[in-house]
């Protein structure tokens, strides 16, 4: 199985008084410099969707990519963007301000789908499930394109469509969201 990533930079960081969250600084080093090192071993192409200071973040060695529309129109633009530069079939997205996602997360992810024999793993603890982490096959592009266009926002909506596969994580701490500067 081969996969991308698509690291999901593209939102306006309201939460964080509208500064760019994958370029806070976390630990001594931007937020998505800690997601990039997680996730690099575990797919073969990263993929960042950013919609500001592209400059910055192509100098991290990944194909940077924006939305669709200049609207910030949350996850699902960037899950779109991504798969449509993508140059294989199945696409894993992780946000940028998540700076300890599981280093596991891709092969529990497609394990997951193997055995179910789905087109779409989500990841979950015990807080709930964590839809922005997300394992999808590329056939389901077009019908993500569809749910967009008819105004639809909502991540976990999406994949409902799609029967996808529930993993659980024990490591509740992987799926913080840093949502202010440290």
């Amino acid at each position: 199985m081969q996969i991308t990533a698509v690291i999901l930079a593209g939102g306006r960081g309201l939460r964080m008084g509208g500064i760019d969250k994958g370029l806070v600084d976390y630990q001594g080093k931007a937020m998505v410099a800690h997601v990039l090192e997680r996730i690099r071993p575990q797919v073969d192409q990263v993929i960042i969707n950013a919609n500001r200071n592209l400059d910055i973040y192509q100098q991290y060695g990944a194909t940077v990519v924006t939305d669709a529309t200049d609207q910030f129109d949350g996850p699902l633009a960037g899950f779109q963007a991504g798969s449509a530069h993508a140059a294989t079939d199945w696409i894993l997205t992780a946000p940028c301000d998540s700076p300890l996602l599981p280093l596991d997360l891709v092969a529990r992810l497609s394990q997951a789908i193997r055995i179910s024999n789905t087109l779409v793993a989500v990841a979950r603890s015990a807080s709930g499930e964590h839809p922005v982490f997300c394992l999808f096959h590329h056939s389901l592009t077009a019908d993500l394109a569809a749910f967009l266009s008819e105004g639809q926002r909502r991540v976990s909506g999406w994949q409902a469509r799609h029967t996808p596969v529930f993993v659980t994580f024990e490591d509740e701490q992987a799926f913080t969201n840093i949502n202010h500067a440290q």
